[in-house]
């Protein structure tokens, strides 16, 4: 079993502005203040800095000369390019990744899933849902292609939330069960074939 990594302040703060983002709690053009936010988590401008270009090398936030660092713009029309990125990225992932999928990791995909069909609002059911497509891929070996698949889901998620937060209602995932099936079984080529399908169903 592997040891989980200590975040650091700027792991703390990027994850948390990036929370925030996502969900809508910082919108679209807003300043990021760094003494706001080192005030915020009792810490230096360094950390804070550091955390800031993170958001920006995940599309998450802009540098814009004389108005600062600011939440990047919101375009629906981004969701194309997304879609067809974790079409290409996400299915690689998983082929390399079902294989290795330990009992351990297995049990955490299924609790992911489980928690997605019982969400009874949109922000639990994206968070569990993304969990989820994070939980199979787990085991592919590959940190970077998990990190730029990441980044992605984290981009769907903002659209998702701001698209269909009105519409959302509760659901069972058939495909999230299907993989989980194939996933018991081995069956990589199934498990890519349900996600490929799947994902493709992404507005």
């Amino acid at each position: 079993m592997e040891t989980p990594t200590k975040l650091t302040i700027s792991d703390q703060i990027t994850e948390a502005l990036a929370e925030q983002i996502v969900r809508g709690e910082l919108v679209a053009d807003e300043k990021l203040r760094q003494d706001h936010i080192a005030k915020s988590f009792n810490t230096s401008h360094v950390p804070v800095r550091e955390a800031l270009l993170r958001l920006e090398a995940r599309g998450l936030a802009v540098s814009l000369p004389r108005r600062g660092v600011r939440v990047a713009p919101f375009d629906p029309a981004d969701m194309q390019e997304i879609r067809e990125m974790r079409l290409a990225l996400e299915p690689v992932a998983l082929r390399h990744s079902v294989p290795r999928l330990s009992a351990e990791q297995r049990t955490e995909a299924e609790a992911a899933r489980l928690a997605c069909d019982t969400a009874k609002d949109i922000v639990s059911w994206e968070q569990e849902n993304r969990r989820f497509h994070l939980a199979i891929l787990a085991a592919c070996g590959m940190p970077r292609l998990l990190a730029e698949v990441g980044d992605l889901q984290m981009l769907s998620a903002r659209h998702l939330l701001a698209s269909y937060s009105k519409n959302w209602v509760e659901r069972t995932d058939r495909d999230h069960a299907a993989i989980m099936l194939a996933i018991g079984k081995k069956d990589a080529d199934a498990a890519v074939a349900v996600l490929q399908r799947h994902l493709s169903r992404l507005a």
